[in-house]
């Protein structure tokens, strides 16, 4: 059997996480280390500033007392599979998309970054959805992850090292064609409501955006966002390595003038 190791950012109780276990536990032996409370939006950030520890819930399912999902998978790394490694990473499913630049801010990516860092094949899976309605029964999550399994355990993960696989399911749809897309370009605004509380302070919450988009018309293709918007499952390649290469020639142009 092949050992899948599985986190979140959305925390240990959440329901998108106890979908994907389902999807997966036919596959392999699951291990779940996941955050004890949300850490949406924490990027890929590790805990420096306090201890760590792990609370059992079940069998091999831990949740990491104020963990970030990054935190997640290099303990469990490091205590649990003590220096073996498990086949497969996967993290979500995400309440929420994960396209575009929001990559660099989600954690439930972060969790795939830090498993490609440590040479594990990894997934981050989103759902798409509209927080004014119900929420979703993750059912074409969970066939869309066990496909995408299926394939990397019955062949070879298809993609080269410090490179994970970020897919975002649509919403409302019973079944959608997969397609392989790109990051878009997100427009985003600055969101936030200011109120205050019975004894005069104020205080900000951070708003949500709408899910407004360019594609990158030089690279061809469907972007993430349009994959969604035409009901499409989006999976799209990302890798690590944030140099602008194409810039360089110009920026070493502009340091010698």
């Amino acid at each position: 059997m092949q050992n899948i190791l599985v986190t979140n950012d959305d925390g240990y109780e959440s329901e998108g996480l106890l979908a994907l276990i389902d999807s997966l536990r036919p596959h392999g032996n699951v291990t779940v280390v996941a955050p004890s409370s949300e850490k949406s939006a924490c990027g890929h950030s590790l805990t420096l500033s306090h201890p760590l520890s792990f609370i059992g819930v079940e069998d091999d399912f831990y949740k990491l007392d104020d963990g970030t999902p990054s935190d997640c998978i290099y303990l469990a790394l490091h205590s649990i599979f003590e220096g073996r490694k498990p086949d497969l990473v996967v993290s979500g499913i995400n309440k929420g998309s994960n396209m575009g630049e929001d990559i660099t801010y989600s954690g439930t990516a972060a969790g795939a970054m830090e498993a490609v860092l440590h040479g594990i094949p990894s997934i981050a899976v989103s759902q798409v959805m509209d927080f004014e309605k119900p929420l979703p029964d993750f059912s074409l999550a969970q066939r869309t992850v066990s496909m995408l399994v299926k394939k990397i355990f019955a062949s070879e993960f298809p993609l080269p090292p410090r490179q994970f696989l970020n897919v975002n399911i649509p919403p409302e749809v019973d079944d959608a064609e997969v397609k392989v897309t790109y990051a878009g370009h997100r427009f985003y605004g600055n969101d936030a409501h200011l109120h205050r509380n019975p004894r005069g302070k104020e205080y900000y919450w951070l708003g949500l955006h709408p899910l407004e988009f360019k594609p990158r018309e030089e690279r061809g293709g469907l972007c993430d966002f349009e994959a969604i918007e035409h009901g499409y499952v989006s999976v799209s390649p990302i890798m690590l390595d944030m140099s602008a290469y194409a810039s360089m020639h110009e920026l070493d142009k502009w340091i010698e003038a």
